[in-house]
């Protein structure tokens, strides 16, 4: 690290910590590009010491790689290896400690964030995407990576910034939250055409409240979301206090992913006791209808579709929260009419939310959530 970094628009010097001072924070700019004013250069070929207390692991996988971005986004690298339980990472020692951690990606078409073996952001999409997510390091080093969000495409990483919240290696009270596309997050998070509601939820919640953590992705079921690295991601951090919104059913409905309603139930099931049995309140959550589910009469009304019967039977037979969102938006939809309905589904696209529509879906559920003091 340079001896002195000039800090922005005052012309003040600040002596950087001494060479046996463990950084809090750092601003890394990935690639062989040139290096953008006050990050850290990391070459794919940079590998993790002691004495640097950051780099690759296993920089044999690595590849620098070009970007479209500007800045630190011009540049980035290439994880030729993945997976949420890969070696391949990039490692930084850091205390113990809460810390949030920023990521910008390079030319990807859809990544995810792993760390500490499990997912962290889900199916970043678009050159130059970024997310944010705090995570609590116990074991003296944070081990960061970029796998797949789908298969075939390029993984890539170009900048990386990690502030220290607190000494305290303890997560802030978090709603997490498990769904499909309809939930899922899209990019720029800020200003995305489509949207999901988990996307959309922190809008409605108190942030001193909750933290929200969307961990929904598209095309997502039941199954997938239980067996497939999402769920264990949940599990590893959620606790007493936190709440659990899960919304599955669309998908599972498909004939391509031969899920019985019985099946789609039971494994509901497991995945709210497991929930449940870490002290944390599990909530179901129905999916809302198409657009077009208006009858003669200009009511809407969707509440045979997508298992909907199931999860508000086992939200019963659980003895946990439900919203119904199902029902909760074709009162909305009625009330607006079929044209404006439209309006916040996707152009020519009945089933998937725009930005707008996600927002009104996100502010229904968490009016539901305080309605019944959640």
């Amino acid at each position: 690290m340079a001896a002195v970094m000039l800090l922005s628009g005052l012309g003040v010097s600040l002596a950087a910590p001494a060479a046996n001072a463990e950084p809090s924070n750092y601003r890394f700019d990935f690639g062989n590009g040139p290096v953008e004013e006050g990050y850290i250069g990391v070459s794919a070929v940079d590998t993790y010491s002691p004495e640097k207390r950051y780099g690759f692991n296993t920089p044999e996988h690595m590849v620098n790689v070009p970007a479209k971005g500007a800045g630190a986004g011009s540049d980035a690298v290439r994880f030729l290896q993945f997976g949420t339980k890969s070696a391949n990472t990039f490692n930084v020692d850091l205390k113990e400690g809460l810390y949030k951690v920023s990521v910008t990606l390079g030319d990807t078409s859809r990544a995810s964030i792993a760390a500490e073996g499990v997912y962290q952001a889900m199916n970043l999409t678009g050159n130059g995407a970024k997310d944010s997510f705090e995570i609590p390091v116990t074991d003296g080093q944070l081990n960061l990576l970029v796998t797949e969000g789908k298969v075939g495409t390029a993984f890539t990483l170009s900048a990386l910034e990690i502030e220290k919240v607190s000494r305290h290696p303890e997560m802030d009270p978090t709603i997490w939250v498990g769904g499909d596309s309809t939930v899922a997050s899209y990019y720029p998070l800020e200003s995305s055409v489509q949207g999901g509601w988990g996307q959309m939820l922190p809008q409605y919640v108190d942030p001193e409240a909750f933290d929200i953590r969307n961990m929904a992705t598209g095309g997502q079921i039941a199954r997938g979301f239980r067996n497939d690295g999402q769920l264990e991601a949940v599990l590893q951090y959620i606790k007493p206090g936190d709440l659990f919104l899960l919304e599955m059913g669309i998908n599972d409905t498909a004939a391509k992913n031969a899920t019985t309603e019985a099946e789609f139930k039971e494994i509901m099931r497991d995945m709210v006791q497991q929930v449940a049995a870490t002290g944390a309140t599990p909530v179901l959550v129905t999916p809302q209808g198409r657009a077009t589910d208006f009858n003669a009469e200009g009511v809407h009304t969707s509440v045979n579709r997508w298992y909907r019967n199931s999860t508000v039977a086992l939200a019963s037979e659980e003895n946990i929260p439900l919203v119904d969102l199902n029902v909760l938006a074709s009162a909305y939809f009625t009330e607006i009419g079929p044209e404006a309905t439209l309006a916040l589904y996707m152009t020519g696209d009945s089933l998937h939310p725009n930005r707008a529509g996600a927002a009104e879906l996100a502010r229904l559920v968490a009016e539901d959530l305080k309605r019944q003091g959640l």
